[in-house]
């Protein structure tokens, strides 16, 4: 059974994206964890260039693999979905 995702892994999750992609003025704390990363809603005005630099650093920083570009899409499309996806893999590699 999955955790709940806690807030420290969401804002880990946030400055992560933050510094691979160099935002400056941009706060963690202003991205919303349930709204989509890529369009205007969000703080963040992301594009598909920098959806593959976020999934190359998931993969790096939690040791997870996304290998298909649906799942990808699904798995990057909120700071929730993020942090859901870790917590699932991490159970299925140390149960």
């Amino acid at each position: 059974m999955t955790k709940e995702p806690s807030p420290e892994l969401k804002m880990q999750i946030k400055k992560l994206i933050i510094d691979t992609l160099n935002i400056t003025d941009v706060d963690p704390a202003a991205v919303d964890d349930e709204k989509p990363l890529f369009g205007s809603d969000n703080a963040l005005t992301l594009d598909s260039v920098d959806a593959i630099e976020i999934i190359m650093a998931l993969q790096r920083t939690y040791g997870i693999r996304i290998h298909d570009q649906g799942l990808a899409r699904y798995v990057i499309r909120s700071v929730n979905s993020i942090a859901e996806f870790i917590l699932t893999e991490q159970e299925k590699n140390n149960p």
